[in-house]
């Protein structure tokens, strides 16, 4: 399979992409777009094995993290971000993408798919929200359920606004242990860590997820939802930032929407249980690429 990298640039700085397979492709590229705002696309890197027969894989750094620009000028604001996927899309002739967003992404994802409908071959939101409100509300209530030590010192630095005392962020990796990515650590994740974008995660959402402080603060699409039409596809763990609840709003909301529950996942179910990932996602857009037009797509596996 061949692979090839880029740059260009655009209003909001230069972005760094990766095209795994041959552009343009015969069947609609996969365009994945990664979570934070911050967190790059090195955790996205099992996604290329869906890449060959006629479909290619993008990948690329939201501009301030990763291999794109690092700008102190910047003005962060959602349309920086949904701008650089407009542009991204010019630059590489993307003209129908099955488009997938973890986290942010989907966020980012859900924005576009209203945005530019009819663009769309289909919508992958995996372990994503339709709003920051309950999103906060879920976030704080796992919290809650830490450990009382470690409820302790995440208290006394959020009150003192320390969070970037090494006891505050020792305690927020038994937070993300639980539910951010549980198992071995993952060279994809080390490189990620290296290469994040604090500036931009802290102008658009704040110090932590369950204080929105930031850009995002408010973000609601739960009445929009009903706009799409697009063959759509849910995804989260069982023990994902993304609860239950948050997904169900995604999955009553949006037309024939599809759901799967990853059992023995937190927020990266494309890193922990990345066989089935690769399955489930890779079966969704092959059935969505060969129905008649009108049909829907056929139910990805429950297991």
């Amino acid at each position: 399979m061949s692979t090839r990298e880029g740059t260009f640039e655009h209003p909001g700085g230069r972005t760094w992409y990766r095209i795994a397979g041959e552009l343009p492709s015969a069947r609609p590229p996969l365009l994945a777009l990664h979570g934070g705002p911050g967190s790059t696309h090195n955790y996205f890197a099992p996604l290329e094995r869906l890449a060959g027969d006629g479909r290619a894989v993008v990948l690329y750094d939201q501009v301030g993290c990763g291999r794109s620009e690092k700008r102190r000028d910047v003005e962060w604001s959602l349309e920086l971000f949904v701008d650089e996927v407009d542009a991204l899309r010019d630059e590489l002739g993307l003209d129908r993408v099955h488009l997938l967003g973890t986290s942010w992404g989907g966020m980012l994802a859900l924005e576009h798919a209203l945005r530019r409908p009819g663009t769309l071959a289909s919508l992958t939101l995996s372990s994503t929200l339709a709003s920051v409100g309950d999103w906060e509300v879920e976030a704080r209530r796992l919290r809650d359920e830490l450990p009382a030590d470690v409820r302790g010192v995440l208290d006394r630095h959020e009150a003192a606004g320390t969070y970037d005392d090494p006891e505050y962020e020792r305690a927020m990796a038994v937070f993300d242990a639980r539910h951010f990515h549980r198992g071995d650590p993952r060279p994809e994740l080390e490189r990620m860590q290296h290469e994040k974008g604090v500036a931009a995660y802290r102008a658009m959402v704040g110090p932590n997820e369950w204080t929105m402080t930031g850009v995002l603060k408010g973000w609601d699409v739960r009445s929009r939802l009903q706009e799409l039409d697009v063959p759509t596809l849910v995804l989260r763990g069982r023990y994902d930032l993304c609860t239950e609840p948050i997904a169900k709003t995604l999955i009553d909301g949006i037309r024939g929407a599809r759901y799967v529950l990853f059992e023995h996942s937190s927020h990266t179910p494309v890193l922990e249980e990345t066989e089935r990932y690769l399955d489930v996602v890779g079966g969704f857009v092959d059935s969505v690429d060969e129905r008649p037009a009108g049909q829907a797509a056929r139910k990805p596996p429950a297991s």
